[in-house]
């Protein structure tokens, strides 16, 4: 079984703006700073050594609004505050931030405005402030209801911290309040988990993230495995503890949508949503990734943007020049039709035709994969639906997306390639824009 790595979500830095060419967009913000580096973390964050929240802020004013300009974005729909850990910064800076928005352009009455936050007291205690500032929908890092559990990954909250900080986040902000919990954590057992998703299920709002605890190299919790002082599920118990929980979700009223993303009431995350359109948007922040075309300097191809990592050295070159882009790679048709299966197939309802269009007009899907053998023998399998409605992974085909995309992405490859582009045109969420440069 191979679920676990596709249960991890893709290039999630700290804030960033989620724009596309109708105009509209979706940042996501990077706080890096942690008061701690958890067990089982390979972020991009940083343990503060002094208080520069003040700095910070005003860099990360200033390249929201270098990258805005570039892009020329008129509307914004969607923010989202990320790390790190968010919830240490001032709501001040969350204020702040929003007003740069709002003076640069429009932002809509009905923008969704994320913030994650660590359920500690200190975390709680400014919910109320963070509503003040502009917030209005919280993710909060649950993870776990086992005091012992989080203790061993590093967090710094306990159980009744966690349940709290839920309580007051659903009375500032009911339906908008999201939870994350992580599965295959050492010593864990199906049944533990089942009792701990049914606790949580008493508790939660109306929407739930499911990520599955995975081994990075380089951390704590990686060289605790590899020397033998920890042991985690195996796979088949962790594909088993995804499947109870899929199921769980459900019998309680909610709708997955995505792979690691559960939903009743319509509650879904419209600015994660935006990624796996694939909507370009504007990342902010030291490790923020972006995809946009920079108009604003005559530019006319999607860009994939990663900003500099290490927080000193990216203020140092946002006041240097506006902004800390550390590399810029122009995507090429191929490049931008991958991201668009990748991050469309994680999605329950996969890619439809129409969606497909905007980005590929000359060749559909079925056009595409119909006739590849190797596709063929997943939709005979079950695990994979093309149809009138467009490609799909089946509900047990969802769990195994790691080893369909393989054979998707060969097969994409293999057609565009072997069929030049004759049409030298920049697709990017719908709009078509003629250059008489090649894609």
């Amino acid at each position: 079984n191979n679920h676990a790595k596709s249960l991890k979500s893709p290039f999630f830095p700290i804030l960033m703006l989620g724009l596309n060419l109708s105009n509209l967009s979706q940042p996501r913000l990077i706080w890096p700073y942690c008061l701690r580096r958890c067990s089982y973390c390979n972020f991009n964050k940083y343990i503060p050594k002094k208080n520069n929240d003040h700095i910070m802020t005003k860099c990360l004013q200033w390249e929201t609004d270098t990258l805005l300009q570039l892009s020329q974005v008129s509307c914004i729909t969607s923010v989202f505050f990320g790390g790190g850990t968010p919830s240490l910064t001032h709501p001040s800076t969350i204020a702040a931030i929003l007003e740069t928005l709002s003076k640069r352009m429009s932002l809509s009455d009905e923008a969704e405005i994320t913030l994650e936050v660590n359920p500690t007291p200190a975390g709680m205690s400014k919910l109320d402030d963070f509503v003040r500032a502009g917030v209005n929908r919280f993710s909060i890092g649950v993870q776990s209801l086992q005091d012992e559990d989080l203790k061993s990954l590093g967090r710094d909250h306990s159980s009744q911290e966690a349940l709290k900080t839920i309580e007051e986040a659903r009375r500032l902000c009911p339906g908008r309040v999201s939870v994350d919990i992580m599965f295959g954590r050492p010593k864990q057992t199906v049944e533990s988990w089942e009792k701990e998703l049914s606790e949580l299920l008493r508790i939660c709002d109306d929407h739930v993230s499911l990520y599955q605890l995975t081994l990075e190299r380089g951390t704590q919790l990686f060289k605790q495995v590899q020397c033998g002082e920890v042991t985690v599920p195996a796979e088949d118990v962790t594909a088993e503890m995804y499947q109870c929980a899929r199921k769980t979700l459900q019998q309680h009223g909610f709708l997955q949508y995505e792979v690691s993303n559960f939903a009743r009431h319509n509650s879904v995350s419209h600015h994660n949503m935006s990624y796996w359109r694939g909507k370009q948007y504007i990342g902010v922040g030291p490790g923020a990734h972006g995809r946009f075309v920079p108009l604003g300097e005559g530019g006319v191809f999607r860009e994939a943007r990663t900003q500099t990592l290490e927080p000193d050295v990216w203020i140092r070159e946002v006041q240097q020049r506006g902004h800390g882009t550390r590399r810029r790679i122009q995507l090429s048709r191929l490049e931008l039709l991958q991201e668009v299966l990748v991050m469309g197939m994680r999605k329950t309802r996969g890619i439809s035709h129409k969606h497909w269009e905007l980005f590929s007009p000359e060749m559909g899907l079925c056009e595409i994969f119909g006739a590849s053998m190797d596709v063929q023998q997943l939709v005979q399998s079950g695990q994979l639906i093309l149809d009138d409605r467009g490609l799909c992974c089946s509900w047990d085909g969802l769990a195994l997306l790691d080893s369909i995309l393989p054979t998707l992405l060969v097969e994409l490859e293999r057609q565009i390639l072997q069929k030049p582009h004759r049409d030298h045109s920049v697709f990017t969420d719908g709009q078509t824009k003629k250059t008489s440069n090649p894609q």
